[in-house]
């Protein structure tokens, strides 16, 4: 039985990884994306925290996300988001997978992965090696050729912010380090 152990810091920044159940791709769809920014929005005026980076891909999403001081319930807010998303996603007609035993025991729905991928985000480079790779994961992942190019990213934020040029990452163009970044990550 795995030990499933979670970072408990508060105030902490902190790197996700959340997927969608047996990677079903409709995390991009219209109806997905509203009820994504509604939950998140919903959220947040509920437990604040700041959402410093987040791309939504497909099948996953990565985000960072800054905790207030004394705070560590990160996995609360994920718990509302994801059951919230769910509820309304269904209700509306989005789709959901197949069911596993243990699912239809403990009435979940068949819409995300059960658990979700955190990192304890420590230091500066930490910070921006897991930035970095939120920016560049439509380009790893083959989407489209230029971090520019992927509209459901905070990319275009802090490119209008000056933190990256227009052409940052672009294929054929290298990302400084970014091996190193992958290995951090845990690519």
């Amino acid at each position: 039985m795995p030990n499933w152990r979670r970072a408990h810091v508060p105030g902490g920044t902190f790197f996700f990884t959340v997927v969608t159940h047996s990677r079903m791709p409709f995390l991009t769809t219209p109806l997905a994306l509203r009820i994504l920014r509604r939950k998140f929005r919903e959220c947040r005026r509920r437990w604040p925290f700041a959402l410093n980076a987040i791309v939504v891909l497909p099948d996953h999403l990565h985000t960072i996300w800054s905790l207030p001081p004394g705070d560590e319930n990160f996995s609360g807010r994920w718990s509302f988001i994801k059951r919230e998303f769910t509820k309304e996603w269904l209700a509306q007609g989005g789709c959901e997978g197949i069911s596993t035993a243990g699912q239809l025991n403990d009435g979940r729905k068949a819409v995300w992965q059960t658990k979700f991928w955190e990192h304890t985000i420590e230091t500066e480079q930490d910070y921006e090696a897991h930035f970095d790779y939120i920016h560049y994961n439509p380009v790893k992942h083959g989407l489209v050729e230029c971090p520019a190019d992927w509209k459901w990213s905070s990319f275009h934020r802090y490119r209008r912010l000056g933190v990256y040029p227009n052409d940052w990452a672009c294929c054929g163009k290298t990302v400084p380090n970014f091996e190193q970044i992958l290995d951090r990550v845990g690519e």
